[in-house]
């Protein structure tokens, strides 16, 4: 079973990534989050 990140927490994680006040810390478990998000197929795959 492929474990994903949902919409909702993507769209949190990648407005933590640009705010340049967040911890590299964070940045990190927002990194992790985002490079668990499917992605979407497109024509020809």
């Amino acid at each position: 079973m492929n474990k994903t990140t949902s919409k909702s927490v993507a769209r949190k994680a990648s407005s933590l990534m640009r705010n340049k006040s967040t911890s590299k810390k964070v940045k990190s478990v927002a990194a992790s989050a985002l490079s668990q998000v499917e992605k979407k197929k497109t024509k020809g795959s």
